[in-house]
């Protein structure tokens, strides 16, 4: 009889010590900020907790540009544009709720209101009025929903392999990588609140850029490092259940900010097709393809990018719309 109940306690036993020895902690948001913050990082603070991580560089007298990450990543990603660029234009970039040192929206709203209310919160604090407003990925489709929400701020739209246009006929949703595929799956949010293997976050990382040399093991360090702060897990796996609203794909005709659209030809998650079905939507719209390139252009093809926005400004903006 003892034996009975023996077994099952011995084996509750290994799966608790093996939960216990192989999850993945939380980080420090101590340690972090102290690591992924410089002299030009600042926070402002909002509603029910929000402390969204900002930076303002660049030119202050030139043309400001508002940059809003993808799913995953943080301002960090702007970098290299902000090298290229900060001589000429004013750069604003910020970290989203639910990432980076932002950390999770206590609410929990990661629709577009409450991810525009991060962005309210940044142009708010630096009395920016009107401006050019970019975003990549999940990002871009939170910058042209703001654009058709706000037409009066925004003089300029960049959308860089952005989310938000429904699939075109015949077409099927592409492979989901390992990331994507936990997130979209009960089981799969749940271990990964509890699971984190540098591993998985690498392979997710490879798996959305063709030039894979810029997946750096820094990068890697900060991708996983940061989505280990506290909240910034469960606040992945309650992104990935938003409903996007498709319905306002139909309305995006309606954005008559000239609109830059750039696309990786080799863009693993979304279908550079995505890229025509904007501009077949959009009334002023530009588009360019660039070839050998996947997910993420800003940082895999940054010299192109930063020349063709440049380039793209230099057309399109009048000497009204040049004024913070």
């Amino acid at each position: 009889m003892k034996k009975r109940y023996l077994i099952p306690l011995v084996l509750a036993a290994c799966v608790a010590a093996a939960f216990l020895f192989l999850r993945t902690p939380d980080t420090d948001p101590a340690a972090m900020e102290a690591k992924y913050t410089n002299e030009a990082s600042q926070f402002v603070e909002g509603p029910n907790g929000l402390r969204v991580h900002y930076r303002d560089q660049g030119n202050r007298n030139g043309v400001p540009i508002v940059l809003v990450h993808g799913t995953a990543a943080s301002l960090h990603t702007w970098e290299p544009l902000v090298d290229r660029m900060g001589d000429k234009y004013r750069i604003i970039t910020y970290t989203q709720p639910g990432h980076g040192l932002t950390g999770p929206n206590a609410n929990h709203d990661y629709s577009f209101a409450g991810m525009a209310q991060a962005l309210d919160l940044v142009t708010g604090e630096l009395s920016l009025d009107r401006f050019v407003l970019g975003g990549n990925s999940m990002g871009g489709w939170v910058a042209w929903r703001y654009a058709l929400a706000h037409p009066e701020r925004v003089d300029a739209l960049i959308l860089l392999d952005s989310s938000g246009m429904p699939l075109r006929e015949g077409e099927t949703e592409p492979p989901l990588n390992l990331g994507f595929r936990l997130l979209k799956n009960p089981v799969g949010r749940f271990l990964l609140k509890q699971f984190t293997p540098r591993a998985a976050v690498e392979r997710s990382a490879l798996e959305s850029v063709s030039v894979k040399s810029v997946i750096t093991d820094d990068i890697v360090d900060r991708y996983w490092e940061l989505l280990r702060l506290p909240g910034n897990r469960a606040a992945a796996g309650q992104r990935a259940l938003v409903d996007r609203e498709g319905a306002y794909a139909n309305e995006i005709h309606n954005i008559t900010a000239p609109t830059l659209i750039i696309w990786g030809e080799e863009d693993a998650l979304i279908h550079a097709t995505a890229a025509t079905t904007f501009d077949e939507r959009l009334p002023n719209a530009e588009v360019v393809i660039y070839e050998g390139v996947g997910h993420i252009p800003m940082e895999e093809a940054p010299d192109r990018t930063a020349a063709d926005i440049d380039a793209f400004l230099d057309r399109v903006l009048t000497p009204a719309s040049e004024t913070p």
